[in-house]
């Protein structure tokens, strides 16, 4: 299937990525190329209502551009009927009919979650970053439908006298102290979180509690985002408010702390193939800091690299919420109308703001760069996205695709083949390209599934991340895409829901262990790796399904003993590694700093 036909260069200015809104849709037709007008002004993050309801067949274009489409006239991305809407391919029909939308006014099987320990607390502001409740997708026959929920927290530091420190200090022991020298493993931190026997009551067949970790962190009013957790050889590691930490992945026990002078702001989703990473730091500690500073450091040894500040270019460059991606051994900063890229091993800035009328604004990356990019025109409310994948190293483009004008890039799900999300106000849409950049497919599901895909933190203003969901995988012909969790039985539940990348149709659905919660989190020789969540009087666990279906093995299988602790981790963050998986939570806060102490924040287990 190719590509949509060229387009006619856009006028005007240009409006800042918000969360997807749509349905996916199949186009056909020649690969378009890139717009040619001016970059245009940054618009403020809109509040998007509900979905809308419904459209007769052939009133709405859909993302594919300029080609009638198999699908019909029917809307992209979150949310339309095949055959009623056009889709992300330029006037060209696509397959899900208009559903009420992502963030709005629609409660889901996420809408107004209980309360964990760790989830912000209510009164006031927190660290940048709002929690985002998973995005509910509802397909109706070829249609999605995604709910988002979520609070916004500002960050609240408590040193306002906006002074600049070095980017990072080494520190030994639990609690920085200031000093350059790593700690060499001296036991401090011992990974336990207390006295109790949490293998006590562990049955035959299941796994181990390796370790338990209680936070050691005084945190600001109103908690902090957790960023990572990384596993780097036998060190998990994780980055929380103003600290750097890694842990024995065997014992927990703490091997080496990092002190950051300001608050971490920002980091890519993965580190580079030797543990190198680069992460972004606030410039200062009042609330007119901005997220400028870049601060590498080694994963395997805790070691702080090369630092250095972000130049502002220019007066629309937004430095406030910033993107990290790591390819090779390049990190892009991607932020609204601007961009850069550094050499990871020593700093060297290897290319900047591109030329021409489009600008990249966030990337994903892994064993390609892939770049999201806003192109001027003279409609804020009709933006003209593209995607492009860049050469690491150089910054010039391989090849570009355009969707059709008013779909915006909201979400890579996958580099490797690519699967992009795309939305538009009340629509959403999934599009797989080729290798060369070219339309493949664009994903259709049936009457009734909702889907739930986790990005993670929804507000950003002016810097979005690309990549790091779950609940999603895919291999070379599949792509793999968790149900929202199903309530209405006795407990909770879902399925995964297989599509064909070059036909966009379902090829299959795999049903839960009964009264499970499962979301695939990667590939794995050849499966798809998935976290079966804990639910009443049922450990949690890892587990594998074939790419042809039928029921999850399991892996690991952790313990029913511990599974209320297991369900306590606010946006949980699960990784598996070498046998062995740990679950963080993905944020921490207390009503007070007794609580704030006790407050469980990691947990691995394994045989």
């Amino acid at each position: 299937m190719t590509q949509p036909p060229s387009q006619q260069p856009p006028q005007g200015g240009f409006g800042a990525p918000q969360e997807p809104q749509g349905t996916p849709q199949p186009p056909q037709g020649p690969p378009q190329t890139p717009p040619q007008a001016g970059y245009g002004y940054p618009q403020a993050p809109g509040q998007p209502p509900g979905y809308g309801y419904p459209q007769q067949p052939g009133q709405q274009p859909g993302p594919y551009a300029q080609q009638p489409g198999p699908y019909g006239q029917q809307p992209g991305p979150y949310g339309q009927q095949p055959g009623q809407q056009s889709g992300p391919y330029a006037q060209q029909p696509g397959p899900y009919a208009q559903q009420p939308g992502p963030y709005g006014q629609q409660p889901g099987p996420y809408a107004q979650p209980q309360q964990y320990p760790g989830a912000p607390a209510p009164g006031g502001p927190g660290d940048g970053g709002a929690k985002r409740k998973p995005a509910v997708i509802i397909g109706a026959a070829a249609v999605a439908l995604l709910v988002i929920g979520g609070g916004i927290f500002f960050a609240m530091s408590g040193d306002d006298d906006g002074k600049k420190d070095p980017v990072a200090e080494q520190s030994k022991g639990a609690k920085p102290s200031g000093s350059p020298s790593v700690n060499e493993g001296n036991g401090n931190g011992d990974g336990n979180g207390g006295d109790e026997d949490l293998n006590a009551g562990r049955k035959k067949g299941e796994a181990k509690v390796l370790w338990l970790q209680k936070n050691d962190i005084d945190l600001p009013r109103n908690g902090s985002d957790v960023r990572g957790p990384w596993v780097v050889g036998d060190t998990i590691v994780k980055g929380m408010y103003r600290t750097v930490s890694g842990y024995s992945v065997s014992d927990g026990k703490q091997k080496w702390t990092l002190k950051l002078p300001a608050d971490l702001c920002a980091a890519p989703a993965q580190t580079t193939t030797n543990g190198k990473i680069v992460i972004g730091v606030k410039n200062g500690t009042t609330d007119k800091a901005d997220c400028a500073d870049l601060q590498m450091i080694d994963l395997n040894t805790g070691k702080a690299g090369w630092k250095k500040s972000v130049k502002k270019n220019g007066t629309w460059d937004f430095l406030s919420d910033i993107s990290l991606a790591i390819s090779g051994d390049t990190v892009t900063v991607g932020r609204t109308g601007n961009s850069n890229a550094y050499r990871v091993s020593d700093g060297k800035e290897l290319f900047g703001k591109q030329s021409g009328n489009c600008q990249p604004f966030a990337f994903a990356g892994g064993p390609k760069l892939i770049a999201a990019s806003n192109c001027r025109t003279g409609d804020v409310d009709n933006p003209q996205h593209q995607i492009q994948e860049l050469d690491p190293v150089t910054g010039k483009a391989r090849w570009t695709y355009q969707p059709k004008r008013g779909w915006e890039i909201d979400k890579v799900y996958s580099v490797t083949p690519l699967v992009v999300s795309l939305k538009k106000e009340k629509e959403w849409s999934i599009l797989a390209l080729k290798e060369n950049g070219q339309l493949r497919t664009g994903i259709t599901s049936d009457k009734g599934d909702k889907f739930a895909p986790d990005c993670g933190s929804a507000f950003a203003i002016f810097g979005k991340s690309l990549d790091g969901c779950t609940g999603v995988a895919a291999d070379a012909n599949t792509f793999y895409m968790a149900t929202a969790a199903d309530s209405s039985g006795l407990a909770r539940t879902n399925k995964v829901v297989a599509f064909d990348l070059n036909t966009g149709k379902t090829k299959w659905k795999a049903a839960a262990p009964s009264e499970r919660v499962v979301k695939p989190l990667r590939m794995e020789g050849g499966d798809v790796l998935l976290y079966v969540e804990a639910g009443y009087n049922k450990g949690g666990g890892i587990a594998t399904l074939a790419p042809t279906g039928g029921t999850p093995k399991m892996l690991l299988q952790h313990p029913v003993s511990t599974s209320q602790i297991e369900s306590t981790f606010y946006n949980s963050k699960v990784v598996y590694a070498d046998g062995r998986s740990f679950i963080a939570s993905g944020r921490v806060s207390a009503r007070n700093d007794k609580e704030e102490l006790e407050t469980k924040t990691m947990m691995a287990f394994g045989n």
